[in-house]
């Protein structure tokens, strides 16, 4: 233990001094935090659609009123011609068209039926989907609408019909930051403590002082736990600057879970990432391929961790690569207690599953390190 202890003062001591870190590690995660949950929206606005209409009729300017009055479309243009409209498409200036045929309301009036035109820009497909979906919504409401102004309801109505009730549990607003803020805390905790710890013992390496240490009597695992348990440190109180000063007073996201759970968790999540960190730092031989190495394991965590895509809509081949991530337990835990409140009868597989993912990097990067080096 007293070996450790020296060591621990060695490493605090050593990120201490170094100004440029220090700011890096504290203060990079809450400018993340404040702006990311801003920018990763679910829900798609301001889609760009042009309109052709060639009726000019009473029933074509409401359906355009009611188009406008969505809040979720911008008309970029009004035109009588589709291929101005299609031009707008080309340009990407607008992102769907919509075509009013001559002869609308008299149609409907007359033949009680009418086909409209929609033509949708597909490059981005969540966008033509979304856009889409929300137009079509928007013509069958438009065309209730029209239904009940043309039949006259009766006193008593004889058809059965069917009333459903909803009920948004854990989030009742409906608040997307409520869903993408305890993931997006959880991937830079990963980051932070990743990176860093990848990067330490190779700094050692290029600078030289690995080689004093490795002829002095400090043991493998002694010298690991020197490098380990400062970033777990480190990582502990980033977590705490995310959940308490910016996902509470910020987002007014209040943990409903138990916090003793969570940080529970949160150690021993710690200990496995930082364990992958260490294991990369003992084949690295350069900072370079360390972060090389950790950004090729890190985009991997982001776009597979279930936080942007469902991780059960992907193929299966990447759903066994999702379920091997450490941090798609780690997500799935975070939403679990902060937003849920589960109990640990809930989540005990997760924390198997997480320490069998810290006893085997770890155990791999004691194996891998040789004092030799």
């Amino acid at each position: 233990m007293r070996t450790l202890r020296f060591l621990l003062q060695k490493e605090f001591r050593q990120i201490f001094r170094n100004k440029s870190l220090l700011p890096l590690i504290f203060f990079m995660p809450v400018v993340q935090l404040l702006v990311l949950p801003l920018a990763a929206d679910y829900e798609v606005k301001n889609i760009h659609i042009t309109i052709v209409d060639r009726d000019h009729s009473t029933y074509s300017q409401k359906l355009v009123s009611k188009i406008g009055a969505s809040g979720y479309f911008r008309l970029t243009d009004y035109t009588m011609g589709f291929d101005e409209a299609f031009k707008d498409m080309e340009d990407d200036r607008s992102d769907l068209i919509l075509e009013i045929p001559p002869g609308f309301e008299r149609n409907l009036v007359r033949e009680n039926q009418q086909s409209l035109f929609i033509a949708v820009n597909a490059i981005n497909g969540v966008k033509a989907n979304l856009g889409g979906a929300y137009l079509n919504r928007i013509i069958a409401d438009y065309n209730k609408d029209i239904c009940l102004e043309w039949i006259q309801t009766s006193k008593f109505n004889p058809s059965p019909s069917i009333e459903v009730t909803q009920s948004n549990w854990f989030n009742p607003s409906m608040n997307y930051r409520f869903y993408m803020v305890p993931g997006i805390l959880a991937l830079l905790v990963t980051m932070i403590g990743a990176y860093l710890c990848s990067l330490n013992i190779v700094r050692e390496k290029e600078v030289g002082t690995i080689e004093q240490i490795n002829v002095t009597p400090v043991q493998k695992y002694q010298f690991l736990l020197g490098k380990l348990i400062p970033f777990w440190v480190i990582g502990m109180a980033i977590f705490t600057i995310g959940l308490f000063g910016i996902a509470w007073p910020v987002y007014g996201i209040v943990p409903a879970g138990n916090l003793l759970l969570l940080y529970g968790y949160l150690s021993v999540y710690l200990v496995g990432i930082l364990g992958l960190g260490l294991l990369i730092s003992t084949y690295a031989d350069t900072q370079q391929q360390a972060m090389s190495v950790a950004f090729f394991f890190m985009m991997i965590f982001i776009l597979m961790s279930g936080l942007f895509t469902p991780i059960d809509s992907m193929p299966r081949w990447a759903y066994i690569i999702a379920r091997s991530s450490p941090v798609t337990y780690f997500i799935e835990v975070m939403r679990m207690i902060v937003l849920k409140g589960n109990s640990f009868e809930h989540i005990w597989r997760h924390f198997l599953i997480m320490a069998g993912f810290a006893v085997c990097l770890n155990g791999w990067a004691i194996v891998n390190y040789r004092k030799t080096n």
